[in-house]
């Protein structure tokens, strides 16, 4: 499979900090796939609804070229092509694309779509937009586990899609936050999503943004999960495995250094 890496939605927090949607775009042999969506042409057109007061805080950029739909297209492809999206987890700058591809099949885990879509808390109904899935997709709910995956005990392949991809369950950021690995043949590539921000928090060589660090625990569903997951994240990260590339949602080097050896 060949892995292509995406900036879907630039965002300028304050103090300075630019981050970026890092996007999967995977060509298999059954049709195009993507991991997460990033903000999509409807979020453009329609910032307040689709994204929310969260919006004056991401401060994203919005630019249409940036969606997942302009820059597919731009590769060549039809969006009908991505018959399915694997979203991390249901924040409005993960899943803002979807609606740009209504005919894909949308991939999560059972627990984040009970905390999302089906039986959402007071918090969680703050936190996510109904309107990001009002074209109801077709969505498929998956349960992590009975598999591992490099010490991972949550795992699920997703061979309905294709083999050689991985979700793999990482609760804290959101109630049913996962990761997905995807083998890419010469490496496996696991995008961890929002398990971490900043690579500072796991290899702690450089320094992690304020703001970075105080979003992190202030959104967390459970900030002891997010941590367990830093830690784990982290062992990973110094074992170095040279057919393993980590990334994350949000940072501009992991997505410049991906693309750099795709």
């Amino acid at each position: 499979m060949k892995v292509r890496h995406l900036n879907c939605g630039t965002m300028r927090l304050p103090t300075g900090v630019d981050v970026v949607c890092h996007v999967l775009l995977i060509e298999t042999d059954r049709g195009l796939v993507l991991v997460d969506s990033g903000f999509g042409l409807e979020d453009v057109a329609q910032p307040a609804r689709r994204i929310g007061a969260s919006r004056r805080l991401l401060r994203p950029v919005l630019d249409p070229d940036e969606t997942a739909a302009r820059q597919v297209e731009y590769l060549g492809f039809r969006r009908a092509d991505v018959r399915h999206i694997i979203t991390t987890h249901f924040d409005a700058d993960h899943i803002g694309g979807l609606s740009d591809f209504p005919h894909a099949t949308v991939h999560t885990t059972a627990a984040e779509y009970l905390g999302a879509v089906a039986n959402p808390t007071l918090r969680e109904r703050m936190r996510f937009r109904t309107s990001q899935w009002s074209h109801d997709p077709a969505i498929v709910q998956h349960e992590p586990d009975g598999e591992k995956w490099r010490g991972f005990a949550a795992a699920k392949e997703l061979t309905d899609i294709a083999p050689g991809i991985v979700l793999l369950a990482l609760p804290g950021h959101t109630r049913g936050h996962a990761a997905v690995a995807v083998d890419a043949g010469h490496r496996w590539v696991l995008h961890a999503g929002d398990a971490f921000y900043h690579p500072g928090t796991l290899d702690g060589r450089s320094h992690v943004p304020a703001v970075l660090s105080g979003m992190e625990t202030a959104i967390a569903w459970n900030v002891k999960q997010v941590r367990d997951n830093h830690a784990r994240l982290a062992e990973l990260c110094r074992r170095n495995d040279p057919d393993l590339l980590l990334v994350c949602a949000h940072d501009p080097a992991l997505l410049e250094h991906a693309r750099a050896t795709e």
